[in-house]
């Protein structure tokens, strides 16, 4: 059940879209003053040396046809991927693509700090795999603006909501290893919207030719039928026998109102950058937001 680990498959087509529309989630929450909490349930081991090995395996080298190829082309890209591409360029100040931030890595990178005695944005970050949660607590060590727990994530978030700042965006990224990330994941968002109806959640899935998987992106829709966004980016067609991902998306409720035109204005040019040959890259956006 721990044997996935989300160093293979860093900066990939998927994390970009994911990341890319978490910095924009992020940075509308940012527009105002109040303060935010970030949950992560799948937090991973935050930051990822691209290239490099996990565990003693064959290095991945997925980022090539993902994040690279957006760094190679950053001095073009529209004005919408900004915030992301600095978020990123934090971590490879030189400008050589060396390091890719995972999720909270991410997230951090728009924490503010409190001022006037006030508490800052807080990062609430879950991951089970034990390797994975030694680099992540290496990586926030000392930093009180977050907090890691070697714990399930869809249970424990549900002990962190509602955060006092009653603003907050949490992050539902399962690897979907296991039938069982299926069966939970509907059940757990409910949970976590009863308890904090407020939130702004982004659940990110792999778009795989299994029956749980078409099903889960209306069950998600439904849990907000008037407040959701979705996004699908597909790279190249479905590979033949149906092993690989060439496709994935995000179901966002109770998105920000401006994110659908935000994400409008830059999913073309993420389709070509990132399709693997002229005339394959497709997306979707369907928004219905209140």
């Amino acid at each position: 059940m721990l044997s996935y680990r989300h160093g293979f498959h860093a900066g990939n087509h998927a994390d970009v879209l994911k990341h890319w529309v978490l910095a924009e989630v992020l940075t509308y929450f940012n527009a105002k003053p109040a303060p935010w909490t970030y949950v992560d349930t799948h937090a991973g081991a935050g930051l990822y040396r691209l290239g490099a090995g996990v565990g003693g395996t064959q290095a991945s080298h997925e980022f090539r046809e993902g994040i690279a190829r957006l760094w190679a082309a950053r001095a073009e890209a529209p004005a919408v991927f900004s915030a992301y591409l600095k978020a990123v360029a934090a971590f490879n100040p030189t400008g050589r693509l060396e390091l890719y931030p995972g999720s909270p890595a991410i997230a951090r990178q728009f924490a503010r700090a409190g001022a006037r005695g006030k508490g800052g944005d807080r990062l609430v970050c879950f991951e089970r795999h034990p390797r994975d949660f030694a680099a992540l607590e290496r990586l926030f060590a000392g930093d009180a603006q977050v907090r890691c727990l070697a714990t399930d994530g869809f249970a424990g978030a549900l002990q962190v909501l509602p955060p006092p700042s009653r603003r907050g965006v949490i992050l539902v990224d399962p690897p979907y290893e296991v039938r069982g990330d299926y069966v939970r994941l509907i059940p757990a968002v409910r949970a976590m919207l009863a308890k904090f109806p407020q939130a702004t959640v982004l659940v990110w899935y792999p778009r795989l030719r299994r029956v749980e998987a078409e099903e889960l992106r209306r069950r998600l829709a439904n849990l907000a039928p008037e407040d959701h966004l979705r996004v699908e980016l597909q790279v190249a067609p479905p590979p033949v026998g149906g092993r690989g991902m060439t496709v994935s998306g995000l179901v966002v409720l109770h998105p920000p109102y401006v994110l659908a035109q935000r994400l409008q204005e830059g999913l073309p040019w993420l389709s070509g950058r990132l399709e693997a040959a002229p005339g394959q890259g497709r997306w979707t956006l369907e928004a219905k937001i209140t």
